[in-house]
């Protein structure tokens, strides 16, 4: 393995270090909100690409 893919190898004992890291700086109460807070905002991203993909469709039609 070359020394610059070195940063990328992610495993299961890396994770689990993140995992405990956001537990133990937002709380268990909390992460349910944030995660709730991303999901609506890649809902809200994709249905503004899909807006934009139609509204250029229009253009072009």
């Amino acid at each position: 393995m070359t020394l610059y893919m070195l940063p990328l190898a992610i495993g299961p004992w890396q994770i689990a270090l993140i995992v405990l890291a956001v537990l133990l700086l937002f709380g268990g109460k909390k992460i349910p909100e944030l995660m709730r807070g991303l999901g609506s905002g890649i809902k809200e991203f994709k249905d503004a690409s899909k807006e934009d993909e139609d509204s250029t469709e229009d253009k072009k039609g």
